[in-house]
């Protein structure tokens, strides 16, 4: 759920299988469903982890004030609710919070809950006494695992490639579920739901629309598949923030996803257009300036005109200078002229982006929901920013290069990527 990256990629190594985000604000309630309905097709177990408190969403213009919460999602996908309480500082008072949350909100189903961090024998029986009246069913019970930790860092948990003991890790969490949790009680809860009718991701090629507040232009005239439009993504340890959906979305549309290494490799031969994603720039950002040629060849390919797509570490990377938190000054790609300075300030949060110009992407005017997540800060403001954000304004933009600090998810306005392809064709077309 929600706009987080780094919990998505646990999730993706655990289970060796995609992770989505269920972000209503994003992309629409539509979507949701079908995200969900079209994953659950093929497996037998479905699984959603909340974001924040159960409760704890946003006010959407018009909407309810728990829109996006974990809550809301349940209601949406009709999925009932595991809490997980936390009983480190706990006993008797386990019951007031299990009963609170249960009558709370009478359209959601509280099917029971699991019991973390619980200290001695003496402290669950504590805890199962309180809860016995409730009737409430518990689904497991962890002792405290102060030997079992995932480091972190800036912008939170330190990402999967950088874990070199992360399979240990996994196999102990593995024991924990296979001792700790009532499976005969769970499973049941956890069953994919069968037969639903999705159009999700297959509604692109029909052009239907599946967020009702986007237009979805036909993209058959594009001919993609033919035209073999290679697409360079920057994947690798320091641009790793990226939504699944995004990168079907452009493969559903025809484009041929190209993964290459910024800090490794050099850039990809017979590419049309450049994606940046998020990530950790400054943490790596030595070897990023090391790799000189990738450098080199990333300027020459947008300074003849390649579409790019850079997002908040993407930015970063396209700037002339990146300052880290040790003040140490490294050279970046150099298109955008200004430098990218590391700072304690964080900042978070969606934003309502109202496109100020018409762009690569966007018609003045248009707007669309982001999510930002930074602690750095750009030292001279664009000539031409993209983004008005409802108070300050954001992104440069040039011809063929859109660079924000917003991520965007594309299922939340499927013309961004087509346009970004349109764009990536028309440019094929030029140079050859």
């Amino acid at each position: 759920m929600g706009p987080d990256y780094i919990d998505p990629m646990f999730h993706t190594a655990a289970t060796n299988r995609p992770c989505r985000n269920l972000d209503p604000v994003l992309t629409s309630e539509a979507y949701v469903r079908d995200c969900f309905a079209s994953h659950c097709q093929e497996v037998d177990y479905a699984l959603v982890e909340g974001v924040m408190g159960l409760f704890d969403g946003v006010r959407i213009e018009d909407s309810d004030p728990d829109f996006a919460s974990t809550a809301h999602i349940a209601r949406l996908l009709d999925l009932p609710i595991i809490l997980v309480i936390d009983c480190s500082r706990l006993s008797g008072s386990v019951a007031a919070i299990a009963h609170g949350y249960r009558s709370f909100d009478s359209r959601i189903n509280l099917a029971g809950v699991i019991l973390n961090r619980v200290g001695s024998d003496r402290h669950l029986d504590l805890l199962k006494d309180a809860l016995e009246p409730l009737n409430l069913p518990i689904f497991g019970i962890l002792r405290r695992q102060e030997d079992i930790t995932i480091p972190d860092r800036h912008l939170g948990l330190i990402p999967t490639a950088e874990l070199e003991y992360l399979e240990s890790i996994f196999e102990r969490l593995a024991h924990l579920a296979k001792t700790c949790f009532d499976w005969d009680k769970l499973l049941p809860l956890l069953k994919s739901k069968v037969g639903v009718q999705t159009r999700y991701i297959a509604s692109v090629r029909k052009s239907k629309v599946i967020n009702p507040k986007s237009k979805i232009q036909n993209p058959s005239h594009w001919s993609l598949k033919k035209a073999s439009l290679k697409i360079a993504i920057a994947r690798d340890r320091a641009f790793n923030f990226y939504y699944q959906d995004n990168l079907d979305i452009l493969e559903q549309l025809g484009a041929e996803l190209i993964f290459w290494s910024p800090i490794e490799d050099e850039l990809p031969e017979d590419i049309y257009g450049l994606y940046f994603g998020g990530g950790f720039p400054e943490v790596f950002a030595k070897m990023l300036a090391e790799n000189i040629l990738a450098r080199t060849r990333v300027r020459q390919a947008i300074l003849t005109g390649m579409p790019t797509y850079a997002e908040c570490g993407g930015l970063m990377y396209l700037c002339e200078q990146l300052v880290d938190f040790d003040k140490q000054n490294y050279s970046m790609v150099g298109v955008i002229p200004t430098t990218t300075v590391m700072g304690k300030r964080l900042t978070l949060g969606y934003r309502r982006a109202i496109a100020l110009h018409d762009s690569l992407l966007f018609k003045s005017g248009e707007s669309i929901w982001g999510h930002e997540f930074h602690r750095s800060q750009l030292t001279s403001s664009p000539q031409q920013p993209i983004f008005d954000l409802q108070g300050s304004i954001e992104g440069w933009q040039f011809e063929n290069i859109h660079a924000s600090y917003v991520h965007l998810h594309f299922g939340g306005n499927l013309t961004v990527p087509q346009k970004f392809l349109d764009r990536c064709l028309q440019f094929s077309r030029k140079i050859r």
